[in-house]
């Protein structure tokens, strides 16, 4: 009889939403659930893009970069909700429109907007790359984005000749401090199997934490011989990578249950981890 690959592991998730559905995945691969919530608390800003919403609504816009299909929704909604919906769109519809990952393309079908530029894997440096040839001198471009800034792609549009007005919809409110030192705490006493991240902020919390309270390069060490990072995607991935987590575990599928399934298989595969 095969052992699932989770028996008896502590398995760390760091997702603020759908625990009880990563929890019985875990349950079902004889894991034992441990919740750590770090996304902190997201909510709707739009007393910050209600003004902006209105100027972009009267104004030529060269280019409209998105980045999440969550954010672009909610501008959409907002603009309905100020009465500017049809020249919002109107406007979006007339300008060049680059999109971060496959939600966010999805997202501009539903309101039959036409994408001339796409980033596949879904990171910012992959849409980077693709705005590589696009003629920014003298050029006026929206770029929304979630609820934190993303300098290196608002530096490379202006330094080549951009204006860029900014739009975030979103805020973050940092996690509970308590939860983040318990999961500083539990790696270091090597209580972890693995720590599952669903967003490249959830990574971010935990090593700005790791940088002020504790010793990064132990904590380095311990994702790379005693507990598995574990990325529901490639941007998480690369949000871990970047932090100096040398390996990875991504699901081709980027969903939380192929992420839970791959997880249980590596440690079939992997008996010494």
């Amino acid at each position: 009889m095969m052992i699932n690959g989770l028996t008896g592991k502590r398995i760390a998730f760091t997702s603020s939403r759908r625990t009880n559905e990563l929890s019985t995945l875990i349950e079902k691969q004889n894991g034992v659930p441990v919740s750590r919530p770090l996304q902190g608390t997201t909510f709707f800003a739009d007393h910050k893009v209600k003004e902006d919403i209105l100027n972009i609504s009267n104004e030529k816009i060269d280019l409209f970069v998105f980045t999440t299909g969550m954010g672009t929704e909610a501008l959409i909604h907002l603009s309905e909700q100020l009465g500017v919906k049809n020249n919002f769109l109107h406007t979006i519809h007339d300008a060049s429109i680059a999109v971060r990952g496959y939600k966010t393309n999805t997202l501009m079908r539903k309101f039959d907007i036409k994408t001339d530029i796409v980033s596949e894997d879904g990171t910012i440096k992959g849409l980077i790359d693709e705005l590589n040839d696009y003629p920014f001198a003298n050029q006026k471009v929206v770029v929304q984005l979630h609820g934190e800034s993303a300098p290196e792609l608002i530096n490379t549009l202006e330094a080549k000749g951009a204006t860029v007005i900014e739009l975030l919809p979103y805020e973050h409110i940092p996690p509970e401090e308590e939860t983040l030192q318990m999961m500083v705490e539990e790696l270091l006493r090597g209580e972890l199997g693995a720590v599952c991240f669903t967003t490249a902020t959830q990574v971010r919390y935990l090593f700005q934490h790791v940088k002020d309270k504790a010793n990064l390069s132990h904590v380095l060490d311990i994702f790379d011989s005693q507990t598995l990072a574990v990325g529901v995607g490639k941007v998480t991935k690369d949000a871990l990578k970047e932090e100096g987590v040398k390996e990875v575990l991504t699901p081709e599928n980027e969903k939380m249950g192929a992420m839970v399934v791959e997880l249980s298989q590596y440690y079939q595969s992997n008996f010494h981890r």
